[in-house]
């Protein structure tokens, strides 16, 4: 695993109905239903819209065992369709729904932090393991941040070590049962703590042996711009590491809308493989720190290219180039014409670094065109890549096609991403699925519209109970569905307003930030 040249993570391959995920298979795509996973008829149209936008697997939440044996229709309509979309059962709280989606699925996804937990994993895990082997079943092991076995977060915490181990603890049960047929996912909705913690999984299977698959995505991205950020973000810093087998991009929007998002990131960093090898340190460098840009104000830090005016002093770098000293401390902005422009400018600025310059480094990226998306998405991942690497003082976006604007819009919201700079308030919102108990969409715009001018605040809108007050763990307020027609409100993880009516939960949320002394008039 390299910053400098990209080659992807060996990974053992695992075949879900024939779409091979890891290995030498290219990243796959895939995206969630949020259909009622009973109304059968829809389960089927929607399927099919994601498979004919490119996605190559699809998720249906299946609650209970009524939900998971009705995958099996599910799956009689899509082949009866000429579709041969692999099915995914999500599964939480229930091992009697694994057992069933295990005989109706082509994969099922647990959760380690609600499936089971200490003496009873096996136990739980062995039947689960021989109807998957039975039925050439693959497994999907999905650790979430905020939804930690309580023995867990008791041990370690709600960090980045208690996901790790969750995950690890059922990887050594299906490997001592010699059932390999496992992918693995460690997801969160703050960018650096998921980057992080899969990262540190990598390395710990690496240690213990193992090669599984890795599934790669930000829950609760959100949607719109801010959703499509967030994902290119965490996902592309992960890619530009050669990390992840597959990949969903979480948008609060109809599910086939992820689907060209996925494709776009996946494409753009595989242009990478084999590239042009990229002169590596001959050190590890200790530690990396960020420098003051002069006349820039420290409070917005990292700047931005907009917020500079390089002065004609200010010296430029090719990232192709040999490092030099020179000799004083103004800023250095770097650039790379290279396939792999992330590794070239990590490259060059550790060899810098590790030859004595001292002085701050702009990194100028640029990109051509007048598509906004497009430019978003590139940009996400190869700033979010440097950000969250620890190479940066300023960003420099330059994409001249363009409006100052559009151009100021994105470079925020990729350090806003990456938590290095908040601007505007946070969204953690749900995409979406079969468990949601409003318009989630409809909903989100709903809050936005009431909360868009309280900068640095955190609100998590959430469809269902399940997965809501864990995996919205980092928000300030949340906006919980608690049932049909019916929200709850919480304060960081605490329970405030219990199961009001919707029409009162948008006056009712505001009043709870008005309590906790973080509303200010628009």
């Amino acid at each position: 695993m390299s910053i400098y040249n990209y080659r992807r993570r060996p990974s053992r391959e695992v075949a879900v109905r024939g779409v091979g995920i890891g290995g030498s298979n290219p990243v796959r795509v895939q995206s969630m239903a949020n259909v009622s996973t009973l109304a059968t008829a829809e389960a089927v149209a929607q399927a099919r819209r994601i498979a004919d936008a490119g996605g190559e697997l699809v998720r249906f939440t299946t609650q209970g065992v009524r939900e998971a044996s009705n995958m099996a229709e599910i799956a009689l309509g899509l082949r009866e369709a000429g579709c041969e979309l692999p099915l995914v059962a999500d599964v939480h709280f229930n091992p009697n729904a694994a057992y069933r989606a295990a005989e109706t699925c082509d994969k099922v996804r647990i959760n380690p932090g609600n499936f089971t937990s200490g003496d009873r994993v096996r136990d739980a895990l062995l039947p689960f393991i021989e109807l998957c082997r039975k039925h050439g079943t693959a497994v999907r092991l999905g650790v979430n941040h905020g939804s930690l076995s309580p023995r867990m977060t008791e041990l370690y915490g709600d960090t980045v070590e208690g996901m790790v181990e969750s995950a690890l603890e059922y990887l050594r049960v299906f490997r001592q049962d010699n059932f390999l047929d496992v992918v693995v996912s460690i997801k969160a909705s703050n960018v650096p703590v998921m980057v992080r913690t899969v990262i540190a999984l990598a390395e710990a299977m690496e240690k213990e042996g193992t090669n599984f698959p890795l599934h790669l995505g930000v829950t609760e991205a959100g949607d719109g711009e801010d959703g499509r950020t967030k994902s290119a973000v965490g996902i592309g810093a992960l890619l530009a590491l050669g990390l992840g087998d597959t990949i969903r991009v979480s948008l609060s929007e109809p599910p086939e809308a992820e689907i060209p998002v996925a494709r776009q990131l996946r494409d753009y960093i595989a242009l990478r493989e084999g590239h042009e090898p990229i002169a590596e340190p001959g050190a590890a460098l200790d530690e990396r720190s960020r420098k003051p840009i002069p006349g820039a104000d420290a409070k917005a830090f990292p700047v931005i290219g907009l917020d500079l005016e390089a002065a004609p002093e200010w010296h430029a770098a090719d990232a192709s180039e040999a490092p030099r000293s020179w000799g004083d401390g103004l800023p250095v902005i770097v650039t790379s014409s290279h396939i792999n422009p992330v590794g070239e400018i990590a490259s060059y600025i550790d060899r810098s670094r590790l030859a004595g310059v001292d002085n701050p480094f702009i990194i100028r990226l640029s990109y051509p065109g007048s598509d906004t998306s497009d430019v978003r998405i590139k940009a996400g991942a190869d700033f979010g890549a440097l950000l969250l690497s620890g190479y940066g003082d300023a960003l420099w976006l330059d994409a001249p096609g363009l409006s100052a604007a559009d151009r100021n819009a994105i470079a925020l919201g990729i350090l806003q991403a990456a938590r290095l700079r908040i601007s505007k308030t946070e969204y953690i919102a749900c995409p979406s699925c079969g468990r949601t108990l409003f318009d989630l969409p409809a909903t989100l715009a709903e809050v936005r519209r009431a909360t868009a001018h309280l900068k640095g605040l955190k609100i998590g809108v959430m469809g269902c109970i399940v997965n809501g007050p864990g995996e919205m763990a980092d928000a300030d307020y949340g906006y919980v569905g608690a049932g049909p027609g019916r929200v709850s409100l919480y304060k960081g993880r605490e329970l405030q307003v219990k199961n009001i009516p919707t029409a009162e939960a948008l006056p009712a949320l505001i009043e709870l930030i008005k309590a906790g002394g973080d509303w200010r008039e628009p």
